[in-house]
């Protein structure tokens, strides 16, 4: 069968969820269980509004920081290293050995380094002279 491929500029969120659950299976059949569960520590303002927050997940024994966000005027507090370490812990209680993270951000990079994460890979030479930098850290 001769398939014909089309490049096209993006496909609706119905269309993604149907190659995400094919991809889901796919994984489930491979590799087994997976044993996902999200966690997130959110900050929230005065009047009960989410700003910032850790979120992401754990999963075949480590955790995954998908996103971690302080607004500028509460920087320099300890809030980010206080919210990887709270997700750290729940994460060893759910029974992972390490936590692994990306950035962009070199201010962020200092940050993971301080709280014991060590580079695992570097991707040098995105537009504007960037790089991510993805990280591990071993309990």
């Amino acid at each position: 069968m001769d398939i014909e491929l089309k490049l096209i500029e993006d496909i609706g969120p119905d269309e993604e969820n149907i190659i995400l659950e094919r991809l889901r299976a796919y994984n489930l059949a491979t590799f087994g269980k997976s044993d996902r569960r999200a966690l997130a520590v959110p900050i929230h303002d005065e009047a009960g509004n989410l700003i910032g927050g850790l979120t992401g997940y754990t999963g075949r024994g480590w955790l995954y920081t998908s996103m971690l966000y302080v607004p500028e005027e509460l920087r320099g507090r300890g809030l980010a290293g206080r919210m990887l370490e709270m997700a750290e812990a729940e994460a060893r209680a759910r029974g992972c050995i390490g936590a692994y993270i990306d950035t962009m951000n070199p201010a962020a990079l200092k940050l993971y380094l301080r709280q014991g994460y060590t580079e695992i890979g570097t991707l040098e030479g995105l537009a504007g002279g960037h790089s991510v930098t993805w990280l591990k850290k071993r309990f």
